[in-house]
């Protein structure tokens, strides 16, 4: 009886493991399909798009207590006649942290780009700056920037 049990639990582990990993694939495969999508449109310049930032690509954040969570949003809308992909955002340090949005925005479509920025051990006048991939002309590349002033003392 005991092996009879100790067989149906092996066989158990071994029927969630291969289901867990199935699951893993294809969880795997929707990413690189997103993300092959995502460089075929990046290299073919018959689909670049035109943005426009609909608030300044400067934000002037003001003044935070130190250890405070800063989240920072700048919209933008597609004004070119083919989709937009954000291929990738990226920030100038690891206190902050942007989002980049998975899904391509149609034309007229607006988004946000947002990133949140911890100010914890970053006292006195923080200047971070974002760069946003897109199939965009003339440029592929936005600079996005924002200042923040940390507080070391309670406001």
């Amino acid at each position: 009886m005991k092996r009879v049990l100790f067989y149906l639990f092996i066989i158990a582990g071994l029927t969630a493991c291969i289901s867990e990993d199935k699951k893993a694939g294809d969880a795997t495969n929707n990413d690189s399909t997103t993300q092959a999508e995502k460089a075929k449109l990046m290299g073919d310049t018959a689909n670049y798009t035109t943005i426009q930032w609909l608030d300044s690509t400067f934000l002037s954040m003001g003044t935070v207590n130190e250890g405070a969570q800063v989240e920072v949003s700048f919209r933008f809308k597609n004004t070119g006649t083919k989709p937009l992909v954000i291929a990738n955002v990226t920030a100038s340090c690891g206190c902050t942290i942007p989002e980049t949005p998975q899904q391509p925005f149609a034309p007229g479509e607006e988004g946000v780009i947002k990133a949140k920025f911890d100010s914890k051990s970053r006292p006195g006048e923080n200047r971070k700056h974002i760069t946003v991939d897109a199939n965009t002309t003339p440029s592929r590349s936005h600079d996005l920037e924002f200042t923040v002033m940390v507080n070391t003392q309670k406001l």
